[in-house]
């Protein structure tokens, strides 16, 4: 038996062991989800551009409105993805602007760093990229926007109290 025939079968068992392995896992119930509930309430807009922009940029992770492609579908692309938009919506929800969101008022420092559209998330989704001008849009537009009304109350009432 030659080495390169050893290795040859090696990477074949390889090969079929890791098919078997991502067949079996197309069997685990996490990442099926892909549930889209009812918006509730969505920001008043300081205009139709902030919106367009977040729709492109943010809404597949953080609205109620998740396109959800076919290899969401697949094991364990589908895990990635059902984790990514089920902690995206818990932080910031556009669909659900009628409740306290917890990073409302971040959105815009999180496009200004950066962060916000993930590197991952644009690599995939091209049409997420935002051009330095639509970035800053976005941002002044985020701003404008700001909080859900019960919390801008309550902090209007914070501050009555001090």
């Amino acid at each position: 038996m030659t080495k390169y025939s050893f290795v040859g079968k090696l990477l074949k068992r390889v090969a079929i062991s890791m098919g078997v392995v991502l067949i079996f896992i197309q069997f685990v119930p996490y990442g099926r989800s892909h549930s889209n509930p009812p918006a509730s309430g969505e920001p008043a807009w300081d205009s139709a551009q902030t919106r367009v922009l977040a729709k492109r940029a943010c809404f597949d992770c953080h609205s109620n409105e998740t396109q959800w492609p076919w290899y969401s579908h697949v094991a364990p692309v589908s895990w990635l993805m059902e984790n990514d938009v089920t902690g995206g919506r818990n932080k910031l929800n556009f669909s659900e602007w009628n409740l306290p969101q917890k990073e409302a008022g971040e959105s815009a420092q999180q496009l200004s760093s950066g962060k916000m559209p993930q590197w991952f998330y644009v690599a995939v989704h091209p049409h997420a990229r935002l051009t330095p001008d639509e970035r800053q849009t976005l941002i002044a537009g985020l701003s404008a926007t700001g909080a859900p009304q019960e919390e801008k109350r309550s902090r209007h009432s914070e501050k009555d109290e001090h």
